[in-house]
């Protein structure tokens, strides 16, 4: 079940867990303080019983704890994730849209590299510009394209693919490509927010590698 983010996410709390806790803490508690009044001198509860039943009480307390911490996290992400509508994300994807002259893409990458090249390839498949970008570093990296194709002309607005490939001593290093796009809505599941984003769909909020 997805269901869009609105100003009431997160204003409604229920008490319902709270009250769980509470309720089964104080029935241990008459219920431990009764079977102490009412113990057998001659034959006294055994004390590792007592502590087995409090360690059990405590882990169920301490779960229902957990859930309330998570519940609330997923319900500030959802807030936070709200303020990204209207910017612009880096996420995976091997697209590079050219509007006016100009593209950006991004990649990452496993370790630094001495050689980067980013290959950009039409709907047909045929290449257009190889860009070469000499060293980069580990980690988030992006290019921008000016839009010029190999023979030195203007390459039309449109989409586009786009290959990485990266060298380091002559060994080739792990790439992924990173696509731009737009996010236009924050959308709430049972795993927590969710971006829309233009040209991409839906992605997760952890996919998110740079906000542009």
């Amino acid at each position: 079940m997805v269901t869009p983010v609105s100003s009431s996410t997160g204003a409604t709390t229920s008490p319902t867990s709270t009250s769980s806790v509470a309720a089964q803490q104080d029935r241990f508690l008459k219920l431990l303080v009764t079977q102490m009044k009412n113990q057998d001198p001659l034959n006294p509860m055994d004390n590792a019983e007592i502590t087995s039943q409090m360690a059990q009480l405590s882990t169920v307390t301490g779960i229902e704890k957990l859930n309330e911490t998570l519940a609330a996290f997923t319900r500030a992400q959802a807030f936070q994730s709200a303020g990204l509508i209207g910017h612009y994300v880096l996420a995976p994807g091997e697209f590079v849209n050219l509007n006016a002259g100009a593209g950006i893409g991004g990649f990452e990458l496993a370790s630094a590299a001495d050689k980067v090249k980013v290959s950009i390839f039409d709907g047909d498949g045929n290449l257009v510009r190889d860009v070469d970008l000499g060293k980069q570093e580990s980690g988030v990296n992006v290019f921008q394209w000016d839009g010029k194709t190999n023979a030195g002309t203007d390459a039309p607005n449109g989409s586009y693919t786009f290959t990485v490939s990266a060298e380091l001593n002559g060994e080739t290093v792990l790439s992924d490509s990173l696509a731009v796009g737009k996010v236009t809505s924050v959308l709430m599941d049972d795993t927590g927010p969710a971006l829309s984003v233009q040209d991409m769909g839906l992605i997760d909020l952890a996919d998110v590698k740079q906000i542009l």
